[in-house]
């Protein structure tokens, strides 16, 4: 036999089947049917595994910021949650409630209006588990703040679609603290961890969601434009509304918080804040006409529409003419939990990639082992915890006082601004980890990459948040004032972060087109705080490689750009998850 044909493979087709024969050096040829459906090489599924206890960032900050008397009970608590959200089971339902998304149904099959929207089951299942995890048990707790922020984190894991009428939830607390009546009707329902998800008056039910419906189609994150307006009704306080709005997320929800014009007839008037339940006190269905949902990008789990209110039964929430001033800590607790959900979605998106390359061979060796590849996770190992533990400080600090909340009023819309933004890079490059496996729906990072741009255009974008933190500078001293204080603490431990704060100063002194800068100064101050933190709490590896690629001059535009001289293997070490 020729040379040319030995020590090859002839593949011979036989119906449905594929017979190969391995000719041997001998010209004999050898059976070796079935050997092209051996897998070899592919990494195992991520599952399994204790998503909480393998975040050496997650735990350290828990450990760090909460009281350490109730440290052993919390320790469980998060454990055994993130146990739940590293099964099998939870992951599948991530992914059934993703690919069978909501379907809205305007009316039944006699033709009465009815508006509701059909979910998968394993949507239901999934807000089960999230509210009996205590996502909306915040208020009241003990270290209830930081806690449920660490579980938020994990749940967000999972399915980020679940999370918004979590968060939307825990949220609406503060504002419904403004009228006491209001919240002692509402909120031992809202912080309850009983899913009931039945259309029924709230005072029949052991737990309720909340929703929310801000902005409209002419207005966006212009909220004072609104032309929803709000006619008062002979009993006090009520009101029928009548407009449209543009963006209700969770329409199945029990109540929903809207802003609407007040009509000045019997009071001050403007722009105000509502609280429209679903069901009304007699059993009935309010006005509550859902036109659309939305066909979105990613989210596709969460139901978001349009809906028209028309003569649509409310009640007030704060006085007339407030309505921005009574929603403020709602949006507060809302944009940290879009930092909170963006640094989830970093931390799965690292922990898929460093797995991936700890199992995977090329070129002679594992990926996790070659230079280039551990270069670029480190890199992003180093986003993911810095963008951790700036969320679970500013966590921290809403359980804590006056000093705190000063902080929280410059800190949150920069850390909302900068680490939702880096979201998505983080998950687009975690992606290209996984080479053209990464670009397969079965991987899971297209679900990842689809909602990593979310967080930073929900609860308002960029600008939005650019605008917020000059509004924080020029009003408000004592912001400025807690904010240096706090990266101050880690003065004179690396002459990076010192020299990027002494920039910081005079960027701030220098006022002239303030405005056009706003996006660059809101990113140094998010660093910085990172630095700060990172160079106080972080291992020696971590702060001095965050130092020197975002402080200092080190680094590239592009993930995997570190200096080869730093410690990368340990940084990508502490970044694996252990399944």
């Amino acid at each position: 036999m020729p040379d040319t044909v030995r020590g090859t493979r002839l593949s011979m087709s036989a119906g449905n089947r594929t017979h190969s024969r391995s000719v041997s050096e001998n010209g004999m040829f050898t059976d070796m049917s079935g050997i092209t459906h051996t897998v070899t090489n592919q990494t195992p599924p991520l599952v399994g595994y204790d998503v909480y206890s393998s975040d050496k960032a997650l735990t350290a900050g828990v450990e760090r910021h909460l009281d350490p008397v109730l440290l052993d009970e919390v320790r469980g608590e998060l454990a055994a949650l993130g146990r739940t959200c590293g099964s099998a089971q939870v992951q599948e339902w991530g992914v059934q409630a993703n690919e069978y998304p909501p379907r809205l149904r305007t009316h039944d099959r006699y033709g009465r209006r009815v508006d509701e929207v059909d979910f998968h089951p394993a949507w239901h299942r999934l807000l089960g588990k999230g509210v009996a995890a205590g996502l909306t048990a915040a208020w009241g707790r003990p270290g209830g703040q930081l806690r449920r922020a660490a579980a938020f984190l994990v749940w967000t894991q999972v399915d980020a679609g679940n999370c918004c009428p979590l968060s939307m939830t825990h949220a609406a607390v503060p504002a419904l603290r403004t009228d006491p009546a209001l919240a002692a009707e509402w909120e031992p329902r809202l912080t309850s961890m009983v899913y009931d998800r039945e259309l029924r008056p709230a005072r029949s039910k052991a737990g309720a969601l909340f929703g929310m419906g801000m902005t409209e189609k002419q207005g966006g994150s212009d909220v004072r434009s609104s032309t929803t307006v709000a006619v008062p009704l002979a009993e006090a306080g009520t009101y029928a509304l009548t407009g449209h709005k543009w963006f209700c997320s969770a329409p199945m929800s029990d109540g929903f918080l809207v802003l609407a014009q007040a009509s000045p007839a019997k009071g001050a008037g403007g722009l105000t804040c509502f609280l429209v339940p679903r069901v009304l006190e007699d059993g009935s269905r309010n006005v509550f006409l859902l036109q659309r949902l939305k066909d979105k990008l990613g989210n596709r789990s969460n139901a978001s529409g349009e809906v028209e209110f028309d003569g649509t039964w409310a009640r007030r929430v704060g006085d007339e003419g407030r309505g921005v001033r009574t929603i403020i800590d709602m949006v507060a607790a809302t944009r940290l939990d879009c930092v909170l959900g963006s640094a989830g979605l970093m931390r799965q998106a690292v922990a898929q990639a460093v797995h991936h390359c700890a199992h995977r061979e090329a070129f002679g060796g594992k990926l996790l082992d070659k230079p280039l590849m551990r270069n670029v996770l480190a890199d992003l190992a180093l986003e993911s915890e810095a963008a951790t533990t700036l969320a679970l400080r500013l966590a921290a600090a809403c359980d804590g006082g006056e000093q705190e909340r000063a902080l929280l009023r410059l800190a949150v819309p920069a850390a909302k601004y900068w680490v939702t933004k880096r979201c998505t890079q983080v998950a687009v490059e975690a992606a290209e980890c996984l080479g053209g496996n990464g670009y397969v729906e079965e991987s899971g990072l297209p679900r990842l990459v689809r909602e990593s741009p979310l967080n930073s255009i929900w609860e308002g974008a960029g600008n939005v948040q650019a605008l917020d933190v000059l509004r924080a500078l020029r009003r408000e001293p004592q912001a400025l004032n807690a904010y240096l204080q706090e990266v101050g603490q880690a003065r004179g431990a690396d002459h990076r972060l010192d020299a990027a704060i002494k920039d910081l100063l005079t960027e701030l002194a220098d006022l002239d087109g303030i405005e056009a800068r706003a996006r660059r100064l809101t990113e140094r101050l998010a660093l910085v705080l990172q630095g700060s933190l990172l160079v106080r709490y972080a291992p020696p590896e971590v702060a001095d490689a965050f130092c020197a690629s975002r402080l200092g001059t080190d680094g590239g535009a592009a993930f995997g750009t570190l200096p080869p001289t730093l410690d990368l293997a340990t940084i990508v070490e502490r970044a694996r998850p252990v399944a």
